[in-house]
């Protein structure tokens, strides 16, 4: 098994330097068939952060890390994806889970909340987190910053990570500024953030 150096845990700028893949699992995070080209919320570029996942995971498989997949199903009234028995609410194809690997179902944006998540990592003794999936500004945001709250030390693969336009007051923000906004934000306390080639070079 290839050993990364842990990152240091500081109130700064955190994670410039490389890891330890011991008690590290890979949280693949709302990768699911609405969020890809015809589905009912289709993100921008999800074709390719879930392709970028897809590399991060099968490194992971190759070196028999922990991996969970998290699927969200939706349960608010009235709720346009993620609906719980259609196709759209599925793990996506570039990531499908295997029998071995942990699926964790949400209904929250936070992964923590509600879930048997903490349990799993628990369980294995896991203080880091690799973090790939969808969306951005939301569950990718919340499950982050919840995971550091609760005293993982967090990877960030933003390249693997996609989300959508968002708007406010009648003006649009596109997605790339909404993905590059909560990249920069996280980056400064919560999570080391890094692309897919530079993780996995640095292996």
């Amino acid at each position: 098994m290839v050993a990364l150096a842990k990152i240091p845990t500081t109130d700064s700028a955190i994670v410039k330097s490389s890891i330890k893949i011991m008690n590290t699992a890979l949280l693949l995070i709302d990768i699911q068939n609405d969020y890809f080209e015809g589905g009912a919320m289709t993100l921008a570029g999800s074709l390719t952060a879930g392709e970028n996942a897809r590399k991060v995971l099968e490194h992971f498989r190759q070196q028999q890390l922990p991996i969970v997949h998290i699927q969200h199903l939706a349960t608010r009234p009235g709720a346009s994806f993620f609906v719980p028995g259609t196709e759209g609410c599925m793990i996506h194809s570039q990531v499908a889970p295997l029998p071995s690997e942990h699926v964790a179902v949400k209904h929250y944006p936070n992964s923590f909340r509600e879930t048997d998540l903490m349990g799993y990592l628990q369980s294995r003794d896991i203080d880091q987190l690799v973090i790939c999936g969808m969306m951005t500004h939301m569950c990718i945001d919340a499950t982050t910053r919840a995971a550091k709250d609760l005293g993982y030390d967090c990877i960030l693969i933003g390249d693997a990570c996609a989300t959508k336009d968002l708007e406010i007051d009648g003006k649009k923000t596109h997605a790339q500024d909404v993905h590059n906004s909560f990249l920069a934000a996280l980056s400064y306390y919560y999570a080391a953030v890094k692309t897919t080639d530079d993780f996995l070079s640095n292996l």
